[in-house]
């Protein structure tokens, strides 16, 4: 069966499975624009709403927790409304994201519109890599799921490049530019082009054909795979998704839970793979960016400039990522980026920790420390790119049974956005007690438990079928 659906696929219409994806994916894009465009506003917002190291973390890290509980409820809405109706619903509520972040004349203000930012943004991780591994086909899955992964950094990366652009326009963040409104404002408003793109592109994507099925429109879902295979293919396909899906009944929530009241073990799996990916610091790099870098001595400019080559690592090693996730595998890749990551970090908390601290109390970097800590930073950022970025959003989007893959997403994408909360929030208050040296010596140390998770506990996905994974967790209930 898995031989023969791959080879439909790759006869049939590939080029239209790889155009959904691509406009699916598109939310990656807005998931990343709207985490990145942030990272060039901190000291802007601080100066406009006054606010102290507390305030302005908040402000940072309040889309994440909009974040979690859109990433906590989408994958349920999905099983209920569908894919592609809660995926419009998101590309709405980024619009409104970016227009009220930009008009905010307060914190409180500030923060109510990037939380609900942040809905669509949790919304959009779980949803577009869920979509694309149910409309793919198992020898290239990966490698569309990994559409998601590069667009978000994509998405960063024109952030970056956008805010760096319209600051040395105006001279700075927190200065005037266009019809009189400050720079960081305009950085804001960016986004609603992106977004708009996005809602007219899902107006014209199917339905996935797993929720169709789900919701017992058969001929429907035949009528998507058949485009997507052929009439004889789809017929095929439409009953080995009805086997995996139901169970007496149809998909309900508390299938996550076996015996009553224990979670799946693999839903633990996810749960522990999603927080990790968090807890080797990688979205204080950016995040905090530019932060971190005036930080270690950088001009506001030149900092925003290293963001900039940051975003361009970050998009070239994901298409490394592409290449390799469908030919070596998943495993793999996780196991290299986890202890490269764990590596680079603890460079970087060695230079960090070895500097000199100026009469302000202020972290200063000779020319040659600077030098090591942005080429380890950037390797880190590489090592990432190419294993636990798209590796993570692939695997959340493919390991789970049909029967539960809605519930155990939103649990899984409640415990990464709350591990990504987490870690914002509590960073500008370890940056000013232990310092940036002491820190990274705590993202490294993630990293060794990183390989260490998922040497024992990951089960290669690479070239199965989502209803053949389905089967293998059902033999071993």
């Amino acid at each position: 069966m898995n031989q023969l659906y791959n080879d439909q696929f790759s006869k049939g219409n590939t080029a239209r499975v790889i155009l959904l994806s691509a406009i699916a994916a598109i939310g990656g894009f807005l998931f990343g624009f709207d985490s990145g465009v942030i990272n060039g506003t901190v000291h802007a917002l601080q100066h406009a709403f006054d606010s102290d190291a507390v305030g302005t973390g908040f402000n940072v890290a309040s889309m994440l927790l909009g974040c979690a509980v859109g990433a906590f409820f989408a994958g349920s809405l999905a099983d209920k409304l569908g894919r592609k109706k809660v995926l419009i619903i998101t590309a709405v509520t980024f619009i409104v994201s970016a227009w009220g972040s930009g008009i905010s004349a307060s914190s409180a203000e500030f923060v109510f519109y990037r939380i609900l930012g942040g809905l669509a943004v949790g919304s959009a991780s779980i949803l577009a890599p869920a979509y694309i591994s149910e409309i793919a086909p198992p020898h290239i899955r990966g490698r569309l799921a990994s559409l998601q992964q590069l667009m978000i950094v994509t998405g960063l990366f024109a952030a970056f490049f956008s805010n760096y652009t319209i600051a040395g326009i105006a001279g700075g963040a927190s200065e005037v530019l266009w019809a009189g409104f400050d720079a960081w404002r305009w950085m804001f408003w960016v986004e609603i082009i992106p977004a708009s793109v996005f809602f007219i592109g899902l107006l014209f994507i199917p339905e996935s054909p797993r929720f169709l099925v789900a919701a017992g429109r058969y001929s429907e879902a035949e009528s998507v795979l058949t485009r997507l295979t052929n009439s004889i293919q789809a017929k095929a396909l439409v009953e080995d998704i009805k086997v995996t899906v139901f169970r007496k009944r149809k998909p309900r929530f508390r299938d996550i839970f076996y015996s009553g009241r224990k979670i799946q073990p693999i839903v633990m799996v996810g749960i522990g793979l999603a927080m990790l990916q968090q807890f080797t610091g990688i979205n204080v790099v950016f995040y905090y960016g530019a932060v971190l870098w005036q930080a270690a001595g950088f001009t506001e400019a030149d900092a925003l400039l290293t963001n900039v080559i940051s975003g361009s690592v970050n998009v070239l090693f994901t298409f490394v990522a592409i290449a390799l996730i469908d030919k070596v595998g998943r495993k793999p890749l996780l196991l290299i980026g986890a202890l490269g990551q764990a590596v680079m970090l603890g460079t970087m908390a060695f230079v960090f920790a070895t500097g000199d601290i100026t009469p302000d109390g202020d972290l200063a970097l000779s020319a040659t420390q600077g030098v090591w800590a942005l080429i380890a930073a950037n390797l880190y950022i590489a090592f990432f790119a190419f294993s636990w970025g798209p590796v993570m959003w692939v695997m959340l989007g493919e390991m789970f049974p049909n029967r539960f893959r809605g519930a155990a997403l939103a649990v899984c994408g409640l415990a990464q956005w709350g591990s990504n909360f987490l870690i914002t929030m509590t960073f500008p208050l370890m940056l000013t007690s232990i310092g940036l040296g002491f820190s990274y010596g705590i993202y490294a140390a993630f990293g060794i438990i990183a390989f260490v998770f998922v040497k024992k506990f990951i089960t290669e996905t690479k070239g199965k079928t989502l209803e053949q994974m389905s089967k293998e967790h059902e033999r071993a209930e």
